[in-house]
């Protein structure tokens, strides 16, 4: 009987990391705990882009895959978050190099998680998630379906 339990039981790491980052921002905009600021529209989301992102849910979803990856490993900062968002940047007929995405979006987005009590300051560096948000993670992650 427990085995069943545990077999039907699903965490972040048993599902489509594309399915459950569509899903958990979902949740977050349903449940409008996370405010937006006001420049969400117009900011571009690094050096290297051109333009402000397309998509007006961009934030929501950058907020899941941000607590995704904290899920996963702990004690990654904004300094990681920058190097793992960034891009190349096109320097016209220079050569290409890489370059980060921006610290403010990332920094934010790490704040609004704080204040929702998913993630919390690691004392070594960075920031680890908390039981709530693993909790509140593994919910959202139950609920996505799993094609056979």
């Amino acid at each position: 009987m427990e085995a069943e339990a545990t077999a039907t039981a699903r965490t972040v790491k048993d599902v489509c990391p594309h399915d459950f980052v569509k899903a958990y921002s979902a949740h977050l905009k349903r449940s409008r705990k996370m405010e937006l600021p006001h420049w969400t529209d117009i900011v571009k989301t690094g050096r290297f882009k051109e333009l402000a992102p397309y998509d007006p849910d961009w934030y929501y979803i950058r907020a899941a895959s941000m607590a995704k990856k904290i899920y996963l490993r702990q004690g990654i900062g904004v300094g990681g978050f920058q190097k793992m968002y960034g891009g190349r940047k096109r320097n016209r007929s220079k050569p290409q190099h890489f370059c980060n995405s921006s610290g403010v979006v990332a920094r934010n987005i790490l704040q609004l998680l704080q204040a929702m009590n998913i993630i919390d300051v690691d004392p070594k560096g960075g920031r680890v998630i908390t039981s709530q948000g693993r909790q509140d993670l593994d919910q959202v992650a139950g609920r996505i379906v799993v094609a056979p």
